[in-house]
């Protein structure tokens, strides 16, 4: 069997995306041996994709609980990319047609003040506690092309770069070292109605799990990069002409209308 080729997988993956196709399974052929190529995989995704959606501007966490876990048959959370042409400011106006099947999830966006380098594994839910500049209220776009979750291969889900298709951010604050982010009370209205409500679960001890990935890597987090942090809410379907308001309390709101 010829060795992997992360630039291969990922050309599969980006031509899918061209296409509008709904989500499969890298072929045997191309899927990565182990997660750490899935990893070299998205790497080369993010290559392919800097010329069409900008430079990385931040990363995200995906598969953080149990039930998704159980789900994909794995045991751990996978990470992902945000590129900066896909970061939108609230109150963001978009397309569902831009997509080929986009959700939605509510989460704490932390922007860092410095960079997260170092040895893989030496980032504790403490010590990243000091680079967090920024807090937002985020809204992050899952591109899942109509994925029948049971049946995806973890290492195919990382190399299309954990599902990601954006983020919107609301308004920025700072985040003093006395500032509690951890259960911390959100709120989302579908259409001017609360239909959900959740709390902020250990977003540190994610930013801890995302930078250590990044180290492992060799792609560190970077001051300014933007991190969200696991969705507070459950992952929500989308409808042509609703209207999504997301209020994280002690932090701010995020807003997205989407059209057909």
């Amino acid at each position: 069997m010829a060795p992997f080729d992360p630039k291969a997988a990922a050309q599969f993956i980006a031509d899918a995306h061209d296409r509008r196709e709904n989500f499969s399974n890298l072929p045997e052929d191309l899927n990565p041996p182990t997660i750490a190529d899935a990893y070299a995989g998205q790497a080369a995704l993010a290559d392919i994709w800097s010329a069409k959606y900008g430079a990385v501007a931040g990363l995200k966490i995906a598969t953080t609980t149990k039930v998704m876990q159980e789900l994909m048959g794995i045991d751990h959370p996978c990470g992902g990319v945000i590129f900066e042409k896909r970061v939108h400011t609230s109150p963001a106006a978009l397309k569902t047609t831009d997509y080929i099947h986009v959700m939605l999830e509510c989460e704490l966006a932390v922007r860092v003040s410095r960079d997260l380098d170092g040895p893989a594994g030496s980032h504790t839910a403490t010590s990243v506690r000091s680079a967090v500049g920024e807090v937002m209220a985020a809204f992050e776009l899952i591109e899942d092309r109509n994925a029948v979750y049971a049946d995806c291969d973890v290492r195919t889900l990382i190399v299309d770069g954990s599902w990601n298709a954006g983020i919107v951010l609301g308004p920025s604050i700072p985040a003093p070292a006395d500032m509690e982010l951890n259960g911390l009370q959100g709120r989302l209205t579908v259409n001017g109605e609360l239909p959900f409500e959740g709390k902020t679960d250990d977003p540190m001890g994610a930013l801890a799990w995302v930078a250590n990935l990044a180290c492992e890597h060799g792609r560190p987090l970077k001051k300014g990069m933007v991190v969200i942090t696991g969705s507070v809410l459950a992952t929500l379907a989308i409808k042509p002409g609703e209207d999504f308001h997301f209020v994280l309390d002690g932090v701010g709101e995020t807003r997205i209308t989407f059209a057909s």
